[in-house]
Parts: C-alpha cells; structure tokens; sequence
C-alpha cells in the first residue's frame, strides 16, 4: 500500500467503483496506470476529474481533486459533503420514460438537486454514458433499465468517505497544480486530442482540448518533474504526442472502446502513458 494511500482499518474495503462514467474514463486502464504509482507519496492531485476511476481506485489519504466542469465538481462536493441529502433527492426521483426526459429537460435552481440530477441521468441513460451537445445539454437517450434503482446508497457512502480528506476546485489544471511539491504524485488525463483532431474522442467534448493545451500541459508537466514531483500523463496513442513527451518514459497500453452504441462498433485502441520524475515504484 502506497504511504499517500487511507489507512487499513482490518476489514476487507469494497471498492468504491465510478458513480459516473465519464467520457474518456480510465477504468480500464487503472491497474496499469497503478503499476507505475511510486510506493509513497505525498498528495495526489488529478486536475482532469472526469469519473474518478483513478482517484477511487488509489484512495490516497489527501488529495486535490479538479476539473475546469463546474457542474461535475458540484456532484463531488455534494458527494462528499451532502451524501444523506444527495440520496434522498435521488430516491425521490422515478426510473421510468417519462420520469426521465422530464428530469433530463430540467434545469434545477439548487446546487443539490442540480448534482441528484446528474447522478440520475447518467445512471439511466442509455450505456450510462455522459454527452452534452454544442450547447451544453445533456442528450443521451434513456436506457430502459427499468429495474436499475435510482441510487445506489451503499455505493454513495464509500465515494463520499474515499473522499473526505479532498481539497475539490474548479480550474485550469495549471492553476490548481501550482502548490504541488516535491514528492507529490500527479495524474494528468486530458481530453484526447492530437494535432489534425483525428480521433474518437474530439466529439465528446464540450469544450475541445487544444493542441496548445497540449503543449502547455507537457511543458507544465515537465517542469513539476523537475520539482521533485512524480507525473503521469495517460494520452492518446499518436505520433505527435509521443515527439510532446518524447523525454518521459512511454508504457502503450490497449483496450476496448467503449463509447460506440454499438458493441460491434467497439475497436481495440492503444493508448500511451507518459511518465516522469518522483520515486521508482
């Protein structure tokens, strides 16, 4: 166990899981991204939140959590925070057709029920998945699990005890990783896009992940190594991007699409991991 990691309390831990399956999420890669984690570190910081796959599945002790989706962080923090009142919103809440795109064509006014909103379409929409469109609506269809509960409660109290020792922000992932310090682990996951924006990902975003962000998040990423900090960048498989972090050591990984309707539509696609500086693990 990792010393940045929560402390064993003598009982077997039930994972936590994702509650939210986030474009781009990594669950199927966090056990290969985990074999690189250093065996100790000081805090965790993973400013490209999405589902938390990562966060969940380390369970470090403290860490600071953040994307620039305001809407996202205010799930987390009512997750953290609010969990009993999350749950109640959410039990309130039918799983049926109608149930569903009333809720999905609802704009709440409170933080909370805005977050119970959330939860609650990405738990019945179709695959799951979480998609906006150009305007910032989100259009997944309904899913028609009908006897899928509308919250699942247990699951709820372990995210929100995983996250108790959090810092949660809104912000670029430059701004909010400036206090790191030496000895701290940091993940980056940013929005897969290369340079010709040729890829399966780009549609998916709401706001689209420059290649200037990318330059910008190597060179950053480059310089907390230098700091003394250990840095992990999980991104697309692409020639450009292996030149970006051509000075980082590269682990290609492979796994199955998962964002296709479609299973037959569902291809192996690689990925590369990126890392630098810190502890060896």
């Amino acid at each position: 166990m990792q010393a940045g990691n929560a402390a064993e309390t003598g009982e077997d831990k039930v994972p936590v899981g994702t509650l939210i399956k986030w474009p781009g999420g990594k669950r199927a890669l966090v056990s290969s991204i985990l074999e690189l984690v250093p065996n100790s570190f000081g805090r965790y910081y993973e400013p490209f939140l999405g589902g938390g796959a990562m966060f969940f599945a380390l369970s470090p002790a403290q860490a600071i959590l953040s994307d620039t989706n305001a809407e996202l962080i205010n799930v987390f923090r009512h997750i953290k925070e609010q969990p009993q009142e999350l749950a109640k919103a959410l039990r309130f809440l039918k799983n049926s057709e109608h149930d569903y795109y009333t809720v999905r064509a609802s704009s709440p006014r409170t933080p909370l029920r805005r977050a119970a909103r959330t939860l609650y379409l990405t738990r019945l929409a179709f695959n799951g998945i979480h998609r906006v469109n150009l305007k910032g609506e989100f259009n997944v269809p309904y899913g028609y699990k009908t006897n899928l509960k509308t919250v699942d409660e247990s699951q709820l109290l372990r995210a929100s005890a995983a996250l108790q020792g959090t810092e949660l922000q809104v912000g670029d992932f430059e701004h909010v990783t400036q206090s790191a310090q030496p000895g701290d682990l940091l993940y980056f996951d940013p929005p897969y896009t290369v340079a010709h924006a040729n890829n399966g990902f780009v549609k998916y975003n709401e706001r689209i992940f420059s290649w200037q962000d990318q330059e910008r998040l190597a060179a950053h990423a480059r310089s907390l190594a230098r700091q003394g900090c250990r840095v992990i960048v999980s991104n697309a498989d692409h020639p450009s991007l292996r030149n970006l972090y051509s000075d980082f050591d590269c682990h290609v990984v492979k796994r199955h699409s998962v964002i296709a309707a479609s299973s037959s539509y569902r291809k192996q696609i690689s990925e590369c991991i990126f890392v630098l500086g810190g502890s060896e693990c």
